[in-house]
């Protein structure tokens, strides 16, 4: 579904990171949850085969069994450099993700034999130092049936531990594709449980500053599974209460707030709008906001310039369309909070919801972006569509000279046509 880690790089003034620095945490794919079914929509998903219904055919199994070796090899090598107290505690079992300062690992507790995720970080390094202590900040904080949870951690000189819950239910639009059916309803229950996460994180001060479905993952594959807010590497936290303002420009491209691009202050607002984008992309398999071009895409946010055309909009509710245009609103001072949007009629009333099955427009949404975006980067090496993800951000970081750049690009064409 699109590229991987794309962020707006953070000013200096707030904890600069590198983004590569971090992967998801939460991105728990194991090897077994490789065989099943989400999975296999997936890969179905990303080489345009047919997203309603996949089978065995549909994995390479040599090559299947060469990353498995690979990743093997791998937890040998990394399970060496763990620190003696980690590996008496927990038995590391698979290779997870990596980024320039952490590796990820899937791990079993000896004890009690409940899997957890460990995400090991160098911190040797300034950058390292910073994307620990940025997350740690938070995840020290919270505690939520909807946010992951961070269970301990382990401190060395040179690397810190921190170990967490295991979400194996995959993304939030993995299941989508997976199920054969996905109605308001279904959104709605999806959308209660961010918005109940949010306010929480709100409430203590802490804007996550970087929501998007990637970080949005199940805890389990079944049915009844709770759904968490993960990725805290962007998040700021704040005393409750006090200055709840911030400056530094970062986030996803397609899921950004107009007035981070603008440079002004803003507030946990900017989640609220990445909610919009979310419930628009989660009814429809489409952007509100998507252009290739970085100048075309920042123009349409700062307008706020997206519509309800093409399938399957016309069969969804206005009620539901409200919804989203209460978050998709330029102005933050008139923006629903998420507060106010667990109080929506939308949300409250799902029992008169539309049963209308949305999940086959979806896909097709999906899986067109796929195939269009696949074609685009037909040029590029086979590694390029190896790892598309359609919802993805289309772009890399953006640096925040090249945004301020833009803005006076945009400024000048907004006040001299």
């Amino acid at each position: 579904m699109g590229c991987g880690n794309s962020k707006v790089i953070p000013d200096s003034n707030e904890g600069s990171k590198d983004a590569k620095s971090k992967k998801t945490i939460d991105a728990y794919s194991t090897n077994d949850a490789k065989r099943n079914s989400i999975h296999s929509a997936k890969l179905a998903f990303v080489n345009g085969n047919n997203v309603g219904g996949t089978n065995k055919s549909d994995i390479d199994e040599k090559k299947f069994n060469k990353n498995a070796t690979n990743n093997n090899n791998k937890i040998v090598k990394y399970r060496a450099k763990f620190d003696p107290r980690v590996v008496v505690k927990y038995d590391v079992r698979a290779l997870i993700g990596k980024g320039s300062f952490s590796r990820v690992v899937r791990v079993e507790h000896k004890g009690t034999k409940q899997p957890y995720a460990i995400k090991m970080i160098e911190v040797k390094a300034r950058e390292g130092r910073a994307a620990a202590d940025s997350e740690l900040r938070v995840l020290r904080r919270v505690r939520h049936p909807y946010i992951v949870q961070l269970i301990e951690v382990f401190e060395a000189p040179d690397k810190i531990y921190m170990v967490m819950e295991l979400a194996t239910g995959g993304e939030l639009f993995d299941r989508i594709i997976r199920h054969g059916s996905f109605t308001e309803k279904d959104a709605t229950k999806a959308l209660q449980m961010v918005l109940e996460g949010l306010r929480y994180l709100h409430s203590l001060g802490i804007t996550h500053r970087d929501l998007k479905p990637e970080n949005l993952l199940y805890y389990h594959p079944g049915n009844d599974s709770k759904l968490l807010i993960t990725d805290f590497g962007l998040a700021s936290s704040r005393k409750s209460g006090g200055d709840v303002t911030m400056k530094t420009t970062c986030g996803t491209p397609e899921y950004i707030a107009p007035e981070v691009l603008q440079r002004e202050s803003y507030t946990n607002m900017v989640d609220c709008w990445s909610v919009g984008v979310i419930t628009y992309i989660l009814l429809s398999g489409t952007m509100p906001f998507d252009d290739e071009n970085k100048t075309r895409l920042y123009t349409m946010i700062l307008q706020g310039d997206y519509n309800f055309n093409g399938e399957p909009w016309p069969h969804v509710s206005e009620t539901a369309k409200g919804f989203v245009r209460s978050f998709l609103t330029v102005n933050p001072r008139e923006r629903m909070s998420c507060s106010a949007a667990l109080e929506h009629p939308w949300i409250t009333n799902f029992t008169s919801l539309s049963n209308r099955n949305l999940q086959r427009s979806i896909s097709q949404n999906l899986l067109k972006r796929a195939s269009s975006r696949n074609s685009n980067k037909s040029a590029h090496s086979s590694k390029s569509a190896k790892s598309n993800r359609s919802l993805r951000s289309q772009h890399r970081k953006v640096k925040a000279k090249e945004l301020d750049d833009l803005l006076k690009k945009y400024n000048r064409q907004t006040h001299h046509p």
